[in-house]
């Protein structure tokens, strides 16, 4: 048989550079500006392909982009974001076929990611992201390669959403210059089958501190502005490994590595549920009254304050078979993604697919039910570049010369990942004042092993590289600890879903404070490399 590794299929006559790669967009209804104050959704997780193709796969499953909100025109030039969810990317260290989840903050047109403790771009002497989010949950770690789903998750439902919560006030200069920092504090929660309730937030520093560089970013960017209701919910695939052969006649076929969807009972593909948004009397205001000394806030997120988005009948795919050496040289022809799959609105709030069963095969895996999409396609209209278009064909009609029968799709072989690594120097924000106990460790069902240690939440070094000062520190750190005494970690926060189950994070990463450390610490990860047990 023939081997396609990640870029690579031995002995084949058929091009080297193909892939398939657009987008699954999502028909939602708009809503009224006035729920900006966050939102949560979920999303099934499923192993998309069936082996890990190497660190060029990057895909998303169903996601969305949460832009600021503006009063009138946006902002030229500008793009800011928080864009993180579900899915599979190329820095990914410790990948497996199970999706990880990363938060995907983005500042002013890319000039900075922040993906979660410890993680986003940069170097530590020239962080550009790195200390973006702050650790708020006592009980669940932040691995810095990305928060693991249990391995072999196949379907079920993850929930998350992110709120702006007032845990800092606002400033009027940032780094001393006459730039503002608001107070918003989107903060991340999730809904797993075993872990419910506040993970992490994004520092508004993180935003804006890029408008002391670039003024006109000023009070534009998340640290300051409301959240956008009216977000797109697409699912973004930018690489699944393809090749193409010819036959004798000249006719073109191609075979995608073997693409699955999570299938229901039913038949059926549920990708997104309940995607809704909120206002902020759906929790902001209890939070800030009970921070200005008021009754305590439960954290349970009102739905009085909730408004469900509608899911509408259409939707659109543009799947496309990508071959060339390059952007400019890059040939792009649509797949006939109608053909064997329809979107539809399952309920007005649950989005997914029903499937052509002539075309598409169902199959249960050692991780679930899946519904395998076509493998063979054959190209029609091939001299029409506007009807070109790749349809599917049963893998027996597929000529023996074009040799696409001898793929098989396996995992490349590529050199270990280098761990992440921490700050070890003494006066580095990660040593001064430091920890108060560890090391710990967990491991990861991804093949990996998390250093971490326990740090007093306002001495965790993203917030000793926020601007802020000790007393600003130390009123956050009142606010935290209120928050850990009250919000406990087995209960409701997020509505629940009406349909499907939850899935789980990796146990591993449900971690238990040390005796005395119950109340304002967190969990840090220092370290993840691949396990050597």
């Amino acid at each position: 048989m023939k081997k396609v590794t990640a870029g690579n299929a031995q002995g084949l006559s058929v091009g080297q550079d193909e892939f398939l790669a657009g987008y699954l967009i999502l028909p939602i209804e708009k809503v009224d500006k006035s729920y900006n104050a966050g939102f949560s959704t979920y999303i099934a997780a499923w192993p998309l392909l069936q082996n890990y193709p190497g660190h060029q796969f990057q895909t998303g499953l169903p996601g969305t982009w949460m832009f600021a909100q503006y009063d009138g025109e946006k902002p030229k030039e500008l793009y800011s974001d928080v864009e993180g969810g579900l899915g599979w990317w190329r820095d990914t260290r410790f990948p497996t076929m199970t999706p990880k989840f990363i938060m995907g903050g983005v500042a002013p047109n890319f000039s900075e990611i922040a993906n979660g403790p410890a993680h986003g771009w940069g170097t530590w002497e020239e962080p550009r992201g790195l200390y973006g989010v702050a650790q708020l949950s006592p009980w669940l770690l932040f691995p810095i390669d990305g928060m693991n789903l249990k391995q072999g998750t196949c379907g079920e439902l993850f929930g998350y959403g992110y709120f702006n919560l007032p845990f800092t006030d606002p400033k009027p200069k940032t780094n001393g210059k006459d730039v503002p920092t608001g107070n918003h504090c989107w903060t991340l929660f999730f809904n797993a089958n075993n872990f419910k309730g506040p993970v992490a937030f994004f520092l508004p520093y993180f935003w804006s501190h890029s408008a002391t560089k670039e003024p006109r970013f000023a009070g534009q960017l998340l640290d300051s502005r409301p959240s956008d209701p009216n977000r797109q919910v697409q699912m973004e695939t930018q690489y699944i490994p393809c090749r193409m052969g010819t036959d004798s006649k000249g006719e073109s076929y191609a075979r995608i590595a073997p693409t699955s969807f999570p299938r229901g009972a039913d038949g059926r593909s549920v990708l997104v549920h309940q995607d809704t948004v909120y206002n902020k009397s759906a929790l902001y205001d209890s939070v800030a009254a009970w921070f200005a000394g008021g009754a305590a806030s439960t954290g349970k997120i009102s739905t009085q304050g909730a408004f469900p988005r509608i899911f509408a009948k259409g939707g659109r795919a543009t799947w496309q078979i990508h071959s060339g050496k390059s952007n400019k040289t890059q040939k792009k022809v649509n797949i006939a993604w109608s053909t064997f799959a329809t979107s539809l609105p399952i309920d007005p709030n649950t989005f997914g697919y029903e499937w052509n069963g002539e075309t598409t095969k169902k199959t249960t895996t050692k991780t679930g039910p899946l519904v395998m999409l076509p493998e063979y396609f054959r190209l029609e209209n091939a001299g029409d570049e506007k009807n070109a278009k790749w349809v599917p064909v049963a893998a027996d009609k597929v000529p023996v010369e074009t040799e696409l029968h001898k793929l098989t799709w396996e995992t490349p072989k590529e050199r270990p990942e280098k761990p992440y690594d921490t700050p070890e120097a003494p006066k580095s924000s990660w040593k001064k004042p430091g920890p108060v106990a560890g090391p710990f460790k967990a491991f990861l069902g991804d093949g990996s092993v998390v250093t971490y240690y326990w740090y007093r939440f306002a001495d965790q070094p993203a917030l000793l590289n926020a601007d802020l000062t000790d007393a600003e520190r130390e009123q956050l750190q009142k606010k935290v600890e209120k928050l850990h005494r009250t919000w406990t970690k087995n209960r409701e926060y997020l509505p629940p879903p009406k349909v499907g189950k939850l899935a789980d994070l990796d146990p591993a990463q449900l971690v238990k404070p040390p005796k005395g450390l119950e109340i304002g610490y967190v969990p840090i990860a220092t370290r993840q490399e691949l396990t050597k047990r």
